[in-house]
């Protein structure tokens, strides 16, 4: 999933982005299609650089077998082989919804905990 041997910040930000990369890349599809490599640019363009594109193809694949993005061949700008791209389907739009009101229930709840905690002073018994 990562790049490299991750550092130990990095350990932690890639299990937390293996939960959550299904729907950021149905996000980055949502946008507009795209093909495979520009995933890996707009994910590191947004911080999120430990993604490599050996992760993303396979990730790509199951979203299309459960029926959330539909992919199509094009010519390539460069001139090159036509690339595969990838876009939504109507239950993709469905599932992002979903997956956007998850994650930001839970993301508040976690943000809640980790900022709102203060210590009590008291010790455990």
């Amino acid at each position: 999933m990562t790049k490299g041997l991750p550092a130990v910040g990095d350990q932690r930000r890639s299990q937390l982005l293996r939960g959550v990369l299904d729907l950021c890349l149905l996000s980055l599809i949502a946008e507009r299609p795209r093909y495979g490599f520009e995933f890996v640019t707009a994910l590191a363009d947004n911080g999120l650089d430990l993604v490599s594109e050996g992760s993303i193809y396979p990730l790509l694949a199951r979203l299309e077998r459960e029926g959330f993005i539909s992919s199509y061949r094009a010519p390539s700008a460069s001139g090159g082989a036509p690339r595969k791209y990838y876009r939504l389907t109507e239950a993709g739009r469905a599932e992002l919804g979903s997956g956007r009101a998850v994650w930001q229930t839970f993301s508040a709840c976690v943000g809640r905990i980790l900022t709102d905690s203060e210590p009590t002073g008291g010790s455990a018994p």
